[in-house]
């Protein structure tokens, strides 16, 4: 309602009435497209530029449109001040085209795709807002990339280096509030969320960017997002440089804004490439295959329409691509029988002033459209054809390293197949797609601070509270745990396996132990453990079991004081030679089990000598059958000796 409200007064401007009724040939000799540009802009200037180009080569081209000239009238507009580029888009409506290419902002494009549904007239729009779709209006076609797979990029991305939580700045606007809005629901599918996010006017003041990049700073997060305009984010940049947040352990990240402004542009100030070096940024993926038709003219067109300084980039692939998908679409047109003709149908029912008869409703534009939708022909920017929701098929990003005084490309993202790889996009749609994890890979980074040591990507809190630690005050067994009367401090086994712990950490941790219990009997351990579900304490240390209904809610570490019954002994250096068998007793032991065998053998022998004849015969023989009898016990042969004499 807002919305509409708001047309209704930016409506009441247009104080210019047209003729009631315009009606052209079938082939009519001159057709006119629209265009909505911010001329001062990087991406406007190139799509300036590609523009023009694409109608030259499209009535050079006899075969297009057979003789009918496709002319564009060109709007400059103002994408930083919302209500005056909708009010100078608006008033561009009076026009009587049959399409328009563009607005390069979402801000304008959400408006002015309102009014194409009225007029019934094609928005061929490059921009990447994700909320502005086909289903909500119709006439709204998307010729460039979508926000919600650049951002299911950016999650692949954050996915694939096992962060976890990231930081998200943006613009506050149409843009920047839905961008973030798709990067989060992107990482929700990765299990990784935004810890923290922030946005800025686009008029924000260098105080006010100051104070949000020291509020980030003091964040665990070190991953950081940027998505926000051209001239914004070189600023923030350009502070955080200033404010050494540019260094080792940062990760900076810039949606497809920072590419296209760096290839766009032939001399890039030497300070501001210092203040990017490290940063991963997108770009929508073209092949190279497809594009050197436009790159080989670029220099003299650029020249011809007062854009010399501006090389072409993926926007400006794409506006080509756009107008020659309403040429190609407007010469089916003409073979089914269409024909260009506008109506002055709008009148102002309530009787004021609005003036709604300055416009004109294209009579045939629901044909028009069918035939956009349906174009299928191999452009500059790949293959240009639109899927069942209107997008653009196989669509797929650059991920680009800022090194020195250019771009390195690391990998590809491809939604074909979902995953990040070194294989470009084209390679793999005649193969079925991939979606194994194990097949993911991306060249090495050379990350800010130039190392190409990955970062961990996060980092304790400075402004973080301290932690509470509960410690059970024992009355028994002191040693693991207990309260130092004297200091008032905790002590014990458990108190110093934690500090260990803590000293391994590469960063301070901010704690403080609360004893729970008075001392002179042992706390109940299960209302300890409540009150860290009531989060009265962040944590607990001691003597504390671990069963199974506290794993259910609780984490603990792995077990380091084991209960139940051991054995202690003595640790001995022990020299392994043949007679280690002798090393369990003691030589008097050994002497003692020898005498035992050997009063054995008598016995036996004393017992045996008269009736048995194995125990006959001589001294010598008689000896002999004693000692093999005793040490036949020692293996356990319990058989009648037998001796054996020479004969």
């Amino acid at each position: 309602m807002e919305i509409a409200f708001l047309m209704l007064l930016v409506l009441s401007l247009l104080l210019f009435p047209n003729g009631i009724c315009k009606s052209l040939a079938t082939r009519p000799p001159v057709v006119n497209i629209g265009s909505i540009l911010q001329f001062d802009s990087t991406t406007g200037g190139v799509a300036a530029v590609a523009i023009h180009t694409a109608l030259e080569d499209i009535n050079s081209d006899p075969t297009v449109l057979n003789g009918t000239t496709l002319k564009v009238q060109i709007k400059d507009t103002n994408c930083f001040d919302g209500f005056l580029g909708m009010v100078q888009a608006l008033q561009f409506m009076e026009t009587d085209v049959i399409a328009i290419v563009g607005p390069q902002c979402s801000t304008i494009s959400h408006i002015i795709s309102y009014v194409a549904n009225e007029l019934r007239v094609p928005l061929m729009s490059f921009a990447s807002d994700a909320t502005l779709s086909s289903i909500q209006f119709p006439f709204f076609v998307r010729t460039g990339p979508n926000d919600l797979y650049q951002m299911a990029a950016v999650a692949e991305v954050v996915d694939y280096n096992h962060w976890k939580i990231v930081t998200a700045i943006y613009i506050d606007n149409v843009y920047g509030r839905n961008g973030i809005a798709a990067l989060d629901d992107a990482l929700a599918l990765k299990r990784c969320k935004i810890s923290y996010k922030i946005g800025f006017p686009s008029n924000a003041k260098r105080s006010d960017l100051i104070n949000l990049l020291v509020s980030v700073s003091s964040m665990e997060s070190r991953v950081i997002i940027l998505h926000t305009g051209t001239e914004p984010g070189l600023k923030l940049f350009s502070m955080a440089h200033q404010l050494n947040m540019m260094g080792n352990g940062y990760v900076w990240i810039a949606t497809d804004w920072l590419s296209a402004y760096l290839d766009a542009n032939s001399s890039v100030p030497a300070e501001t490439i210092s203040g990017l070096q490290g940063v991963l940024t997108l770009r929508p993926h073209i092949p190279n295959s497809k594009m050197n038709n436009l790159v080989s003219k670029w220099s003299t067109q650029s020249k011809k329409y007062n854009y010399s300084d501006l090389r072409v980039n993926t926007y400006g692939f794409y506006v080509y691509d756009s107008v020659w998908a309403v040429a190609r679409a407007l010469d089916a047109f003409f073979d089914d029988g269409g024909r260009i003709s506008f109506s002055n149908d709008l009148h102002d029912e309530t009787g004021g002033t609005l003036h709604l008869e300055a416009m004109s409703i294209f009579d045939m534009g629901n044909k028009l459209l069918e035939k956009i939708r349906k174009v299928n022909f191999s452009g500059v920017s790949g293959q240009v054809q639109f899927d069942p929701v209107g997008n653009l098929i196989h669509p797929a990003y650059d991920i680009i390293n800022v090194i020195g005084n250019g771009m390195r490309t690391i990998g590809f993202w491809s939604n074909y197949s979902g995953l990040l790889s070194t294989v470009s996009p084209e390679a793999l749609y005649s193969k079925p797609p991939n979606t194994s994890l194990v097949d993911q890979h991306l060249y090495d980074v050379i990350w800010p601070g130039e190392t190409a040591q990955r970062p961990r990507g996060w980092v304790f809190p400075s402004n973080a509270k301290q932690l509470k630690i509960g410690v059970p005050n024992r009355f028994s067994f002191k040693e693991i745990v207990t309260v130092d009367n004297a200091t008032g401090s905790m002590k014990g086994y458990c108190i110093d396996v934690f500090t260990q712990a803590l000293a391994l950490l590469p960063y301070p941790v901010s704690y403080k132990f609360v004893p729970f219990g008075n001392g002179t009997e042992n706390p109940n351990y299960d209302k300890l453990v409540q009150m860290i579900e009531s989060n009265e304490f962040d944590a607990a240390i001691g003597d504390i079991a671990i069963t199974m209904r506290r794993t259910v809610t609780f984490d603990f570490t792995q077990p380091f004081i084991e209960t139940g019954l051991v054995i202690l002994a003595p640790v001995k250096e022990h020299i392994t030679s043949s007679w280690a068998f002798l090393q369990p007793f003691s030589l008097e032991m050994w002497c003692v089990t020898g005498l035992f065998f050997l009063i054995v053998g008598v016995v036996i022998w004393v017992l045996e000598h008269r009736i048995n004849d194995d125990f006959r015969g001589s001294v010598c023989q008689q000896i002999i059958t004693i000692f093999s009898f005793s040490f036949s016990t020692l293996f356990f042969a319990h058989t009648i000796p037998r001796v054996l004499l020479p004969s």
